[in-house]
């Protein structure tokens, strides 16, 4: 019993110092998008393209929401869309459009 006991605390501990991804509402990369209604919406990477760039991704829309987002490349600039989300770019700056017939809002891409 005692050797049992050992065993779940030990994997309990190891369990504690493992970072797991973090989901809608957490922080989960050094990239997010600082808007001007005063929110930053961070970028949760998927997968990244060899050169670097980031090629999907989940943008943190709030606790408990997110939207899984593809980087779509324009000719001058980039965009990244998902279900009823996206937003347009260059370089640092961005436009974001919460949906169809919101008014987008402008952001900053900040990378720490």
């Amino acid at each position: 019993m005692a050797l049992k006991r050992l065993t779940f605390l030990s994997i309990a501990a190891a369990i504690t110092t493992i970072s797991f991804p973090a989901h809608a509402g957490g922080y989960c990369s050094d990239m997010a998008l600082a808007c001007e209604n005063g929110r930053t919406y961070p970028l949760c990477p998927v997968a990244i393209s060899d050169q670097g760039d980031l090629v999907t991704a989940n943008l943190v829309l709030g606790r408990g929401r997110g939207a899984h987002v593809r980087l779509i490349p324009l000719g001058n600039g980039y965009r990244y869309a998902g279900p009823g989300v996206w937003f347009d770019g260059i370089r640092q700056e961005a436009m974001l459009f919460l949906g169809m017939h919101s008014t987008p809002l402008k952001c900053r891409v900040l990378k720490q």
